[in-house]
């Protein structure tokens, strides 16, 4: 399915071709959206990859979508799980060094998996070795095209975005989507995230742009509709930053759900003595851990999105719709 397709069958106006030296692959909430682009040397950059339960299955996507060329690098836009659990795999299968966001070089060249909050949110993510770093501003030649690298901290405080201003796009990660953004996760911690992620907005909001690549959902246009919405939806947050905590927890435990499929109820609520993330999440809303927790799980199931059974907590996503659709 193309990425015109996929958004115009979800009701949105049809999202106009990328050029012919992209290919976008859409995925799903555990593994995020890939971004391929072809040079004239027959080369190719790749740009994220995906969650490692998925990573044999990225290999694939992308080794169809290369057809043949070589995979000269991978970038990642920042260093969550669901951005580049996929990448020993990726290495391992074309060779390509892996380049990372310049401020997180440092912990990933040690492999200090606080410093990469895969501990701290009870991920998973395979070690794999760092080659370079792309720094905010520095400039690119991705797919025959001029990129600049751009700080979007909020979400992730390291993460990068990247505009093309010839062709007016952008590969936003996860600091906008059709529908939103991600977790402001600084904010769990006690530090600032709100002001980051809105000036971040702003900055999108300024920039010539007509088609947005997001980390997560398909490629849209309407982008001043897209950061009406994040907008509205930071503003909340900002009135209340317990919605924010909340909806963190509901997604970690969603996120544990589709990496895992099933777990016991009592190992979920468990993970609040163990994971970081949640615990902070948890006190954010001024509850012990594994109350916020056992909130969560009924809220998620009354929604639909997991079952309860004999003590077992069970995810309710499709696993092949779970790791998405090519395009």
């Amino acid at each position: 399915m193309n990425a015109a397709a996929s958004t115009a069958s979800q009701g949105a106006a049809p999202v106009e071709r990328l050029p012919a030296s992209m290919r976008f692959i859409q995925r799903d909430w555990l593994s995020c959206n890939q971004v391929v682009l072809f040079d004239d040397d027959d080369t190719a950059t790749l740009i994220d990859s995906g969650y490692v339960k998925h990573a044999s299955d990225t290999v694939e996507r992308v080794r169809a979508v290369l057809d043949g060329r070589r995979l000269a690098r991978l970038i990642n836009t920042h260093l969550h799980s669901d951005h580049c659990g996929g990448n020993a795999a990726i290495a391992e299968a074309f060779g390509c060094p892996i380049l990372v966001p310049q401020a997180e070089y440092p912990a990933a060249h040690a492999w200090d998996e606080d410093a990469l909050t895969f501990r701290a949110t009870g991920q998973r993510c395979p070690r794999f070795a760092v080659a370079g770093q792309v720094a905010p501003g520095e400039r690119l030649t991705m797919g025959g095209l001029r990129w600049q690298a751009l700080a979007a901290p909020g979400h992730h405080p390291h993460s990068l975005i990247f505009h093309c201003a010839e062709a007016r796009l952008l590969i936003s990660a996860d600091a906008l989507w059709r529908n939103g953004f991600g977790v402001i996760f600084p904010e769990l911690s006690g530090q600032s995230g709100f002001d980051e992620q809105q000036a971040v907005l702003d900055l999108i909001r300024g920039l010539p742009v007509d088609r947005v690549l997001p980390g997560h959902g398909p490629v849209f246009n309407d982008v001043a509709a897209a950061l009406a919405i994040a907008d509205g939806r930071l503003a909340a947050m900002r009135g209340d930053a317990r919605r924010n905590a909340r909806n963190a927890i509901k997604v970690l435990v969603k996120f544990l759900l589709l990496d895992r499929e099933r777990m016991p109820r009592s190992a979920l609520t468990s993970l609040a003595g163990s994971a970081r993330v949640l615990t902070d999440a948890a006190a954010r809303v001024g509850l012990p851990g594994p109350e916020a927790l056992d909130r969560a799980i009924d809220e998620l199931a009354a929604q639909g999105q997991v079952r309860i059974e004999d003590g077992w907590v069970v995810d309710t996503t499709p696993q092949a719709a779970a790791s998405g659709s090519a395009g």
